[in-house]
Protein backbone atom coordinates (compact mmCIF):
# COMPACT_ATOMS: atom_id res chain seq x y z
CA UNK A 1 0.00 0.00 0.00
CA UNK A 2 2.81 2.14 1.12
CA UNK A 3 4.38 1.81 -2.89
CA UNK A 4 1.18 3.08 -4.17
CA UNK A 5 1.06 6.60 -2.10
CA UNK A 6 4.80 6.74 -2.45
CA UNK A 7 4.58 8.61 -6.33
CA UNK A 8 1.61 11.00 -4.93
CA UNK A 9 4.20 12.32 -2.52
CA UNK A 10 7.43 11.97 -4.13
CA UNK A 11 6.67 13.15 -7.52
CA UNK A 12 9.21 12.57 -10.55
CA UNK A 13 10.32 15.07 -12.09
CA UNK A 14 11.48 13.20 -15.22
CA UNK A 15 8.61 14.00 -17.26
CA UNK A 16 10.00 16.95 -19.14
CA UNK A 17 12.05 15.90 -22.35
CA UNK A 18 13.94 18.68 -22.56
CA UNK A 19 13.62 22.37 -21.68
CA UNK A 20 13.61 24.71 -24.03
CA UNK A 21 12.35 28.71 -24.15
CA UNK A 22 8.36 29.03 -24.23
CA UNK A 23 7.06 30.58 -27.36
CA UNK A 24 5.33 34.22 -26.59
CA UNK A 25 2.00 35.03 -27.78
CA UNK A 26 1.30 38.00 -29.76
CA UNK A 27 -1.79 39.17 -31.41
CA UNK A 28 -2.64 42.10 -34.04
CA UNK A 29 -6.18 43.50 -33.86
CA UNK A 30 -7.33 45.44 -36.69
CA UNK A 31 -10.22 46.84 -38.73
CA UNK A 32 -9.28 45.38 -42.01
CA UNK A 33 -7.75 42.23 -43.21
CA UNK A 34 -5.14 44.30 -45.52
CA UNK A 35 -3.33 45.89 -42.96
CA UNK A 36 0.12 45.98 -44.13
CA UNK A 37 1.86 46.90 -41.01
CA UNK A 38 0.00 45.35 -37.97
CA UNK A 39 0.59 46.76 -34.53
CA UNK A 40 1.50 43.71 -32.65
CA UNK A 41 1.10 43.10 -28.63
CA UNK A 42 1.46 40.59 -25.93
CA UNK A 43 -1.32 38.35 -25.05
CA UNK A 44 -1.84 38.73 -21.62
CA UNK A 45 1.57 41.16 -20.64
CA UNK A 46 2.44 40.54 -17.12
CA UNK A 47 1.99 43.64 -14.82
CA UNK A 48 5.02 45.12 -14.29
CA UNK A 49 5.06 44.76 -10.68
CA UNK A 50 3.09 43.00 -7.64
CA UNK A 51 2.77 43.66 -4.26
CA UNK A 52 3.24 41.15 -1.77
CA UNK A 53 -0.57 40.42 -1.49
CA UNK A 54 -1.52 40.25 -4.58
CA UNK A 55 1.77 37.74 -5.53
CA UNK A 56 0.44 35.68 -2.47
CA UNK A 57 -3.44 35.70 -3.58
CA UNK A 58 -2.17 34.82 -6.90
CA UNK A 59 -0.97 31.67 -5.75
CA UNK A 60 -4.52 30.54 -4.78
CA UNK A 61 -6.12 31.90 -7.56
CA UNK A 62 -4.80 33.30 -11.06
CA UNK A 63 -7.36 31.93 -13.90
CA UNK A 64 -5.72 34.29 -15.91
CA UNK A 65 -2.11 32.82 -15.35
CA UNK A 66 -3.76 29.37 -15.93
CA UNK A 67 -5.31 30.33 -19.38
CA UNK A 68 -2.14 32.04 -20.63
CA UNK A 69 0.03 28.50 -19.60
CA UNK A 70 -2.98 26.51 -21.38
CA UNK A 71 -2.01 28.82 -24.80
CA UNK A 72 1.48 28.59 -24.53
CA UNK A 73 1.40 24.45 -24.08
CA UNK A 74 -0.71 24.76 -27.11
CA UNK A 75 1.78 27.19 -28.93
CA UNK A 76 4.76 24.81 -28.26
CA UNK A 77 2.47 21.46 -29.87
CA UNK A 78 1.42 23.43 -32.36
CA UNK A 79 5.26 24.31 -32.91
CA UNK A 80 6.64 20.87 -32.89
CA UNK A 81 3.98 19.24 -35.11
CA UNK A 82 2.84 22.21 -37.45
CA UNK A 83 -0.66 20.42 -37.63
CA UNK A 84 -3.84 22.65 -38.71
CA UNK A 85 -5.68 20.69 -35.59
CA UNK A 86 -3.46 22.19 -33.00
CA UNK A 87 -3.26 25.47 -35.18
CA UNK A 88 -7.34 26.26 -35.04
CA UNK A 89 -7.46 24.86 -31.28
CA UNK A 90 -5.27 27.93 -30.61
CA UNK A 91 -6.86 30.22 -32.96
CA UNK A 92 -10.20 29.78 -31.69
CA UNK A 93 -9.44 29.79 -27.50
CA UNK A 94 -7.51 33.30 -28.43
CA UNK A 95 -10.07 34.62 -30.82
CA UNK A 96 -12.67 33.27 -28.00
CA UNK A 97 -10.54 35.08 -25.08
CA UNK A 98 -10.53 38.70 -27.50
CA UNK A 99 -14.19 38.52 -28.61
CA UNK A 100 -14.73 37.84 -24.76
CA UNK A 101 -12.57 41.17 -23.56
CA UNK A 102 -14.84 43.67 -25.15
CA UNK A 103 -12.50 46.44 -24.50
CA UNK A 104 -9.68 44.73 -26.22
CA UNK A 105 -12.08 43.75 -29.17
CA UNK A 106 -13.68 46.96 -29.42
CA UNK A 107 -13.38 48.71 -33.00
CA UNK A 108 -11.64 45.34 -34.36
CA UNK A 109 -13.19 43.02 -36.93
CA UNK A 110 -10.03 40.75 -37.50
CA UNK A 111 -7.36 39.42 -35.28
CA UNK A 112 -3.74 37.94 -36.21
CA UNK A 113 -1.49 35.57 -34.26
CA UNK A 114 2.19 35.41 -33.83
CA UNK A 115 4.29 33.25 -32.20
CA UNK A 116 7.73 34.38 -31.56
CA UNK A 117 10.64 32.26 -30.13
CA UNK A 118 13.45 33.69 -27.84
CA UNK A 119 16.96 32.51 -27.71
CA UNK A 120 20.40 33.36 -26.25
CA UNK A 121 22.52 33.77 -29.29
CA UNK A 122 26.36 35.05 -28.54
CA UNK A 123 25.52 36.39 -25.22
CA UNK A 124 22.45 38.50 -26.81
CA UNK A 125 18.90 38.05 -26.78
CA UNK A 126 17.61 37.29 -30.31
CA UNK A 127 13.95 37.24 -31.26
CA UNK A 128 12.36 34.85 -34.37
CA UNK A 129 9.32 34.86 -35.57
CA UNK A 130 7.84 31.50 -35.43
CA UNK A 131 4.02 31.73 -37.11
CA UNK A 132 2.09 34.60 -38.18
CA UNK A 133 -1.60 33.51 -38.77
CA UNK A 134 -3.81 34.74 -41.75
CA UNK A 135 -6.06 37.89 -40.05
CA UNK A 136 -9.23 35.68 -38.70
CA UNK A 137 -12.70 37.25 -38.14
CA UNK A 138 -13.35 37.81 -34.85
CA UNK A 139 -17.46 37.76 -35.07
CA UNK A 140 -16.77 33.82 -36.71
CA UNK A 141 -18.42 31.27 -34.11
CA UNK A 142 -15.26 29.18 -35.18
CA UNK A 143 -12.06 29.76 -36.71
CA UNK A 144 -12.92 26.80 -38.87
CA UNK A 145 -16.11 28.71 -40.20
CA UNK A 146 -14.31 31.78 -41.24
Amino acid sequence: MFSAILPALFPSWRFFDFIRPSPRIEIALSSHPDKKAPIWNELRPRPPRLSIRQTLARLLWNPHWNELLYLTTCAEQFLDHQSDEQKLRLLDRITELVRNDRALARGHDFLRLRLIVMRREQGRIVRKVAFVSEPVRLSARSVAAS
